[in-house]
């Protein structure tokens, strides 16, 4: 689960429900309930964790956490998604229709009204997506508000979590703060994910029973509204796109000229390609006599994607000189075969 919920494709709820242990995290969540907070804050702790599935959601969010360590300190999803992106969307685009294919399995019939609602999700889907700004605010309101959609759509089967915050253009935001932690930053990126975690924890509590309702009586319904949902918004995450940047100073150092980052930067080239890097920008005192006296700004810069444009390989004329057809399409068959390959597990189970 915590592998599917770190990439924008496929989630973690498709993962439990494909490993057969959907109900149970259902039921774990739901066991935060009244009386587990009112014996809680009554320091009766004994009897609150009777109450609460510990064990299971002990060892859940320690996969979760795991999975975020490794796609962002030894896999760097949110670096590889500018320097590779054919491979990396391609990855995440046969993902979803491995998704697509093993929640149709799911359902027990297909009428009409299966049809209707796939439908009306697909209409959605496309709607949400061409509402998306170009760019969304950092603020902490925002954030709250992205982890609350984010984690909401972690427990469904069928939306990814990191893929809506992919259109919400927080996901490599997040992923880079994340990937602070540890370091000389990470108080920095501590206080950008406090406001996340919160709305995570908000948006959790309250969207399982919902959740839980819907598929107890509508199950068909709110599955296929969901599977529609993922094949409107599949455009998106096709590999083979014309994206376009704008490039931000996130932050502006003023350092001495001899200074040894100053000269690492000085003898080689600013990889552009990165989601954030640093450049030399003007010198303060041009007019020093001696390099040792003068001060360079040293410009911390952020990349934002504003815009994208799909196109296929070999036919549109908004294909890009360097596109890796190849990777994009290894990428899809990859994606589509880890999805069946837990289906087969699971069924062998």
């Amino acid at each position: 689960m915590g592998s599917a919920d770190i990439v924008p494709g496929v989630s973690g709820g498709t993962m439990a429900l494909i490993l057969g242990i959907y109900e149970r995290l259902l039921n774990a969540i739901k066991s935060v309930n009244g009386i587990f907070l009112k014996t809680f804050f009554s320091f009766k702790w004994k009897a609150a964790f009777k109450e609460l599935h510990i064990g299971f959601l002990v060892v859940l969010f320690a996969g979760i956490f795991a999975a975020l360590a490794f796609f962002t300190k030894i896999v760097p999803l949110q670096v590889y998604m500018f320097t590779h992106p054919e491979i990396v969307f391609g990855l995440f685009f046969g993902l979803i229709l491995g998704s697509i294919y093993i929640l149709y399995k799911t359902l027990n019939e297909i009428s009409w009204q299966e049809i209707v609602m796939s439908v009306l999700g697909v209409g959605f889907g496309l709607w949400v997506v061409s509402l998306v700004p170009a760019d969304t605010p950092e603020h902490p309101a925002f954030v709250f508000l992205s982890g609350m959609i984010a984690i909401c759509a972690m427990i469904l089967p069928g939306i990814s979590g990191s893929y809506l915050l992919l259109i919400m253009r927080k996901y490599d935001y997040l992923l880079s703060s994340i990937g602070k932690i540890g370091g000389a930053e990470t108080i920095e990126g501590i206080i950008v994910l406090i406001p996340f975690m919160l709305g995570a924890v908000v948006g959790l509590v309250a969207f399982s029973r919902l959740l839980s309702w819907l598929l107890g009586k509508y199950h068909s319904q709110t599955i296929s509204v969901l599977i529609g949902f993922l094949i409107g918004s599949l455009f998106v995450i096709w590999p083979f796109q014309n994206r376009e940047f704008v490039e931000q100073v996130r932050e502006l150092e003023e350092l001495a000229y001899n200074d040894k980052q100053v000269q690492e930067l000085l003898n080689s080239e600013a990889n552009e390609h990165l989601p954030e890097y640093k450049r030399i920008g003007r010198v303060v005192n041009p007019d020093a006599s001696f390099d040792e006296f003068k001060r360079v700004e040293v410009e911390t810069v952020k990349k934002k994607m504003i815009k994208s444009r799909p196109f296929i390989p070999g036919v549109s004329k908004e294909e890009l000189p360097n596109t890796n057809v190849a990777g994009g399409i290894i990428g899809m068959f990859v994606g589509v075969v880890l999805v069946g390959g837990l289906d087969i597990l699971r069924r062998k189970g």
